[in-house]
């Protein structure tokens, strides 16, 4: 049972694996969800426990801080697109990494870092390293050319990203994210 402003009752004793990470996501949602209404230096560590219905301590067992707690954002978002690098083809790679960063909440945090990088320059320069180099160089795996994966990954994004930053475009479809890659590859001479 749980009272106004309280956590709700769990089981007691020590969670399981699967129970601590479907914590760790709802921590996550709750933060991504209040990030992007106030900003990232507009939200606390008591806003997080609020809004996950958790206890401050149990998101310092997973975060230290508001830039982990975002960069875990990024890092679940990437490792959704990039679930397996090493395997499928590189149209399957590309239509997953425009799938995913095409997606609201990606969108949502690509805004966000945006907005956040002159007051907080290490989480601008953290969110791409573990974003947009990391998709490169998932790219490269598949490519030769270092080049042709950063030219790839460009053209992945590019003005409909841009569009969807501006929030001038919806999400696109499964159909219209693979088109898109697919352009982007046959741009390239990529098959």
């Amino acid at each position: 049972m749980m009272t106004d402003g309280a956590v709700p009752a769990r089981k007691r004793g020590r969670p399981t694996e699967a129970e601590r990470v479907q914590r760790r996501d709802e921590i996550l949602d709750a933060a991504v969800k209040l990030f992007i209404a106030n900003g990232f230096g507009g939200v606390t560590f008591d806003d997080i426990r609020e809004e996950a219905h958790v206890t401050k301590r149990t998101i310092y067992g997973h975060f230290a801080t508001r830039a982990e707690i975002f960069l875990a954002a990024v890092e679940r978002l990437r490792e959704r697109a990039l679930a397996h690098p090493g395997e499928g083809s590189i149209q399957e790679l590309a239509t997953r990494i425009v799938a995913i960063l095409h997606s609201d909440e990606a969108i949502a945090l690509h805004r966000l870092v945006i907005a956040s990088a002159r007051e907080f320059p290490e989480l601008g320069a953290q969110f791409y390293r573990d974003g947009p180099e990391s998709y490169i160089a998932a790219l490269r795996g598949h490519v030769s050319d270092p080049e042709l994966a950063e030219a790839l990954f460009s053209l992945l994004l590019g003005e409909p990203h841009r569009r969807r930053l501006l929030g001038l475009t919806p999400t696109p479809t499964a159909a219209e994210a693979e088109a898109l890659a697919l352009a982007a590859l046959a741009r390239l001479g990529i098959s």
